[in-house]
């Protein structure tokens, strides 16, 4: 009985060992191969009048994906920020360094947090629902009728919200790297009694420009990866109304894990690259 039990037991959790890792580099192939079908179509839009998609596209899903998180991205960002300046107050007040929490909160959010947490809160917000959006057009063959009449979905569906998730979480990542370091400022002078100037000129002098500029670098990459799993998941829907369920929770369970696993390589990469 023991020797029949092991080698199945062994061979079951290979086989689903294998599993797991075919779906992921499956996923990961179906992303790449999205990815290259919009960037033809956006060089085709640069190159041909005739395939353009039109800025009125573009300007509707700016509105949706960016405008309409602005709110909801400056609650979290600016929550983010009181919680780091109150959270490692005690132990630089211990060391008699209080008010290096300016230093440690502007770090934490122009490298790391500000890109996050934008790009976490913009996929529980847009993510879901692009991919719910294209999962009801392939359910209801709105897709299809696309195709019948020679309308490439990728051109007039795909593109113009992956650009657009892109380019809005850019601009979200700025206005929650400022929320953030602001809400930081009014904790660090109202509450813990730093000076203002002392405060300002700390978050100044630690921060320089390549802090920004790798903040906004994952930016644009987690818009990206959003906008590619979104539409991804959203186009390959079946099942009818479950099937866009399922589309929605897996697109915000894969972006979260993508994007946590893409900002550890970023991370690592700087690192090395003595960026940080």
């Amino acid at each position: 009985m023991t020797s029949t039990t092991h080698p199945s037991l062994f061979s079951s959790l290979v086989n689903r060992y294998w599993e797991i890792w075919s779906e992921v580099f499956g996923l990961i192939g179906a992303w790449t191969t999205l990815l290259m079908d919009v960037l033809t179509w956006v060089v085709r839009s640069l190159i041909r009048r005739r395939a353009r998609f039109g800025a009125q596209a573009l300007a509707v899903q700016v509105v949706r994906v960016g405008t309409r998180s602005i709110g909801i991205v400056l609650l979290v960002s600016g929550c983010i920020g009181i919680i780091l300046a109150l959270q490692t107050a005690p132990s630089l007040e211990q060391l008699g360094q209080i008010d290096k929490v300016a230093n440690l909160v502007g770090v934490a959010v122009f490298r790391e947090l500000g890109p996050l947490i934008a790009a976490i809160v913009l996929t529980g917000f847009a993510g879901a629902s692009i991919a719910a959006e294209l999962g009801t057009m392939k359910v209801g063959e709105e897709i299809e009728a696309l195709e019948a009449m020679a309308l490439n979905p990728i051109r007039f569906l795909v593109m113009p919200r992956v650009i657009a998730t892109a380019g809005s979480l850019l601009v979200l990542t700025v206005f929650a790297d400022i929320c953030s370091v602001v809400m930081g400022g009014v904790v660090g002078v109202l509450v813990l009694d730093i000076p203002y100037e002392v405060y300002k000129s700390n978050t100044l002098t630690q921060l320089c420009p390549t802090d920004f500029t790798t903040g906004l670098f994952k930016a644009a990459v987690f818009g990206l990866m959003l906008g590619l799993i979104a539409c991804n998941n959203g186009l390959r829907v079946t099942g009818g109304a479950a099937g866009v369920g399922r589309a929605t929770t897996n697109t915000v369970v894969q972006t979260t894990v993508a994007i946590v696993i893409a900002d550890l390589l970023f991370s690592a990469l700087f690192f090395s690259l003595g960026l940080n």
